[in-house]
């Protein structure tokens, strides 16, 4: 793991990378224009001339050269692919490697079934058969990513702007809610009808399920009245989500449905970035990548302020693209697009499960529609805040995909018109979610031989070792080229590890009776504002942990009392070391850190226009901005009040204008400072505004493209080091006063009398003010007393209408007057005299009175 770039392809390369990168290109000379079917024998015919290097037999020191030769070949293409400048020539490498993994991995799996299974006894034999199913079910997953991701594809959109607007598509865009917080909803409204398309081209409809909660589901017709879009409602809630959609679809006309879930708020160019793709007359669907804004439990709780890619960015940034090459691409539920008169054809959408979406794209490619996976980032969603509600969305995910593999059996149904390599598509995602019991498996095999003396792998040792280290060692190789940037190693241990038990139990329920369990809504928008532990979602996994550490103290009584077993002994505590890193990673997600900001920032790079004194205007950008605030970058150290205007402008132009408190001002170079600020008092057509600048006008999501790359040990050392993050206390930054630095004339009004001085620094809520000591009686008594007092404020003495405020004093700090420059402002000084500092508050009670007038001053006073 790594925040340095990717390094470009310009880079220097050893003139043997140079000379072996060309065998791609002679390779495509052989192949000219090889299609998926192409593809698809040419692996079939791989496997097959690979069979004696499986099988051939070796001794030990032979196996031994064999595996440090191909872990030596696999670090080595490795290199090579971080040296390719082309597309091509990476996916090239990875076939190669991808080759070379499974054969490596069945020659392992032909010694460990002919070599390794303990049958001595019913207790060792069962636990023995059981870790290798695990590890069957295992090496299957891993051959069919293998084929999912031969090839990625990569489209461009179809351009619209040829086709007369008179022959483009009708599209209705679904917002399905049930109990969701109106503004959330919103957001979503919002931005759907800023979507760039003709008017008379598009409807905007929020379906709400919620007829249980009678005061929000006002609450959202009146919004929904406000905004301009049409409700839609339904006297029941059969099949949830579905059957609303369903419903909707029966009722509205259009050609083309856009499918949004009430908190992905879409960008304003999805419409003319997707539509032209329906102009093929077989697409049925046009899926895009979901993304969140929001830190997800596993980003919050482990800290790891975005350096590792989340847990959905190697399914949609690798999986749905190499699954569109085979026209396998899957519907997700939102941020996509169907063509409405197919889906009823198939019945509407799927209601037998409850991934009604992954449900629904097999049927239409049953009946020989296609699919279109288009990579960009069109929409912004919130995933889940906390760890429970997290679990809660996995597992209703992997409880569809096992009720759709119980009923579909889609690699084996001829009722099913799928070609092959669909069938293998969704067999590897519908069988995805059943790592649960192997993963259990895995934690617990070194226990039950460390602490039960049940010996799983017969003879485990250096022998064991010499095969599966090269099937492992090639399996992250072969994967790391295609997942470096969006899958970090042995992250997706600990994305396993976390949910492996309730996984385990509700996909072993789904292939029993798959009616069981219903579509629960995820829970969106939930504030975590103080530390705590999910005991209830992490219990199996505390128990794992304890075994483990129970495991590590037995290693010396076994190593003192069977020195004979020495090797089993070392390889199973080094693998409960292992385990123990993932697992205590896994429990630390758990571990809900609070959430230190009221709302989520963007690391959005808008321009940005403070509005300060009088008619001067500063340009800038943001460096980061939320609903809430923003951190501008400015090139000049500006004079600020703390009370200024902004504009922020998105990335087509949209503008929202805003009034900020400025709340810090940090230098980050001589030429530049960094100001920070609150929005406040934002009227509703504000909020609005910003919510389109933010979410609708944007051009690309910064997530996009990632720089980072995967840097294995560093990753394994990142998760190794969780503990010291997890406990470590949050420090937000905290806002500092900002005062305006000003020379005005002042005068404070006290028990009958007016006594003048020089106004120095001023901001919305305070005033310095530099006074001759000597003309002030009673210093004391303002000291204790701090009493209300009146005041003048006005740029000279000579204004005729100087400004009338109510202030209170707050501190009166006295020192001896000098006669340096310093002091040059004081009122009737004399050498000797006394100096006093006078801090001044304005009452935030009088705010309705005078708060316009002060803001007034904030801009015209110098």
């Amino acid at each position: 793991m790594s925040q340095a770039p990717v390094e470009p392809a310009s880079r220097q390369q050893p003139w043997i990378a140079r000379w072996l990168l060309r065998l791609p290109n002679w390779f495509d000379r052989f192949f000219p224009k090889a299609r998926s079917t192409h593809l698809f024998w040419l692996v079939i015919g791989l496997m097959v001339l690979s069979v004696p290097l499986i099988v051939t037999p070796l001794k030990i020191w032979q196996q031994g050269i064999v595996a440090v030769i191909l872990i030596l070949l696999g670090w080595s293409v490795v290199k090579l692919e971080q040296w390719q400048t082309q597309r091509q020539s990476s996916e090239y490498l990875h076939l190669f490697l991808a080759w070379l993994s499974i054969v490596t991995t069945m020659r392992y799996l032909y010694y460990r079934t002919s070599y390794t299974l303990n049958l001595d006894g019913w207790l060792n034999a069962t636990f023995s058969i059981v870790l290798f199913m695990a590890e069957l079910y295992a090496i299957a997953t891993l051959f069919l990513s293998y084929f999912q991701t031969l090839k990625l594809r990569d489209r461009q959109p179809v351009d619209l702007s040829g086709i007369p607007q008179s022959q483009w598509f009708n599209v209705d865009i679904y917002i399905p809610t049930y109990n969701e917080d109106v503004e959330i909803v919103r957001k979503t409204a919002l931005a759907a009808l800023a979507i760039d398309y003709p008017e008379e081209k598009k409807r905007v409809y929020v379906l709400d399920d919620g007829r249980k909660f009678p005061d929000r589901r006002e609450k959202l017709r009146r919004m929904c009245e406000e905004i301009g879009c049409t409700m839609l409602t339904r006297d029941n809630n059969d099949h949830a989500k579905a059957g609303n959609i369903n419903t909707a679809m029966r009722r509205t006309r259009g050609d083309l449905v856009l499918i949004l879930d009430c908190d992905h708020i879409p960008s304003r160019q999805f419409l003319q970035e997707t539509v032209g793709f329906f102009y093929n007359a077989k697409v049925a669907l046009v899926q895009t990548p979901h993304w969140f804004y929001n830190p997800d439990p596993f980003e919050r709780n482990l800290l790891t302020q975005g350096r590792v890619p989340v847990g959905n960015e190697l399914f949609y940034k690798v999986v749905q693209k190499g699954n569109d090459f085979w026209n396998a691409t899957f519907f997700c539920g939102s941020a996509a697009v169907i063509r409405r008169d197919y889906v009823l054809r198939i019945g509407g959408i799927a209601v037998e499960t409850v991934t009604e979406d992954c449900h629904t794209s097999l049927r239409l490619h049953s009946l020989g529609y296609e699919s279109v996976y288009y990579d960009k980032i069109m929409v912004a969603g919130l995933a889940p805040e906390k760890f429970s509600s997290y679990v809660g969305q996995q597992v209703r995910w992997a409880r569809g995909m096992a009720q759709i593999l119980r009923l579909e059996n889609p690699l084996f149904n001829r009722k099913l018109k799928l070609t092959l390599p669909q069938r293998l598509c969704y067999t590897s995602a519908t069988t995805h979610f059943f790592f649960g019991f192997p993963r259990i498996m895995y934690a617990l095999s070194p226990v039950l031989y460390l602490l039960f003396g049940i010996n799983l792998i017969r003879g485990l040792g250096v022998e064991t070792l010499v095969y599966a280290l090269p099937h492992i060692a090639l399996a992250l190789n072969a994967n790391y080229i295609t997942a470096k940037e969006v899958r970090f190693s042995f992250w997706n241990e600990v994305f396993e590890y976390a949910m492996a038990f309730q996984d385990g139990i509700v996909t072993f329920m789904a292939l029993i009776n798959p009616k069981l369990g219903s579509f629960n809504v995820t829970d969106k928008g939930v504030k975590v504002t103080k530390r705590s532990f999910d005991y209830e979602s992490s219990k199996a996994s505390l128990i794992v942990v304890s075994l483990l550490v129970l495991s590590l103290l037995a290693v010396p009584f076994w190593l003192v009392l069977q020195p004979e077993a020495k090797e089993a002994v070392i390889i199973n505590a080094a693998w409960c070391i292992f385990n123990l890193i993932l697992l205590v990673a896994a429990l630390l997600v758990a571990y809900e850190q609070p959430q230190l900001r009221r709302a989520h920032r963007l690391e959005r790079k808008l321009g940005a226009v403070i509005y300060g004194n009088n008619n001067e205007t500063l340009s800038g950008k943001t460096l980061d901005v939320s609903e809430n605030g923003a951190r501008i970058v400015l090139d000049s150290w500006p004079n600020l009040p703390d009370a200024v205007e902004i504009e922020l402008i998105g990335d087509f132009g949209k503008r929202a204008f805003l009034e900020a408190r400025v709340i810090r001002v940090d230098p980050i170079s001589e030429d530049q400072v960094v100001v920070a600020v609150d929005f406040v008092n934002l009227s509703q057509s504000q909020n609005d505004a910003l919510v389109l600048v933010l979410y609708s006008d944007v051009e690309e999501w910064y997530a996009q493209k990632r720089t980072e790359i995967d840097r294995p040990f560093q990753s394994l050392a990142f998760l190794a080091t969780g503990l010291l993050r997890a406990f470590r206390d949050p420090k937000p930054a905290m806002p500092t006063e900002i005062r305006k630095q000003i020379h005005a004339a002042a005068q404070i009004y006290w028990e009958g009398q007016f006594y003048p001085g020089i106004a120095k620094e001023i901001s919305s809520r305070s005033l310095r003010i530099e006074m001759d000591g000597n003309l002030l009686p009673n210093i004391e008594m303002l000291q204790q007393a701090q009493p209300p007092v009146g005041l003048l404020l006005s740029q000279h003495t000579t204004d005729d209408n100087p400004k009338r405020l109510v202030g209170q004093i707050e501190d009166v700090r006295v020192s001896n007057a000098q006669s340096s420059d310093g002091v040059v402002f004081l009122v009737n000084r004399s050498a000797g005299g006394v100096t006093a500092d006078v801090e001044v508050s304005f009452p935030a009670h009088l705010d309705a009175r005078q708060g316009s007038k002060i803001r007034q001053l904030l801009r015209d006073l110098e």
